[in-house]
């Protein structure tokens, strides 16, 4: 399988079919599939999901970020948020062979924030097909 990017578009659930509509328009949804997760604490937060090709520029969706998934435990996480993580629970210290356990971070999305990381419980919301 060709190698992709995967893109997170942050939204509101009362814009989530404004934003699909814009996301389908802008860009060639390589799996044709979209995936919308919703916050566990805050259900009207809504992060749509899709597979780019690598030379699409995702800066052109406001909102939007780059992303990578581990598929065992459906973890949706940054590098930066990663690193967060290794620095947190390896007593400060930035070790890039430092083995994350997954398990700890199952159908979550991690972000950065001004203290380190923020994890977001997700629920699947909707796939939809493109």
């Amino acid at each position: 399988m060709a190698r992709t990017n995967l893109l997170c578009t942050f939204a509101h659930r009362k814009d989530l079919n404004l934003i699909v509509d814009y996301v389908k328009k802008s860009y060639a949804i390589v799996e044709k599939k979209i995936f919308v997760f919703n916050d566990a604490d805050k259900p009207n937060d809504v992060y749509v999901t899709y597979n780019v090709d690598p030379s699409e520029d995702y800066k052109k969706t406001p909102n939007t970020i780059l992303i990578h998934r581990k598929k065992d435990t459906n973890t949706l996480y940054t590098v930066n948020a990663l690193n967060e993580i290794i620095k947190t629970v390896n007593n400060g210290v930035l070790d890039k062979t430092y083995i994350i356990t997954w398990e700890n971070y199952k159908n979550s999305l991690l972000l950065t924030n001004q203290d380190g990381y923020r994890r977001i419980v997700l629920e699947l919301y909707k796939r939809i097909d493109v």
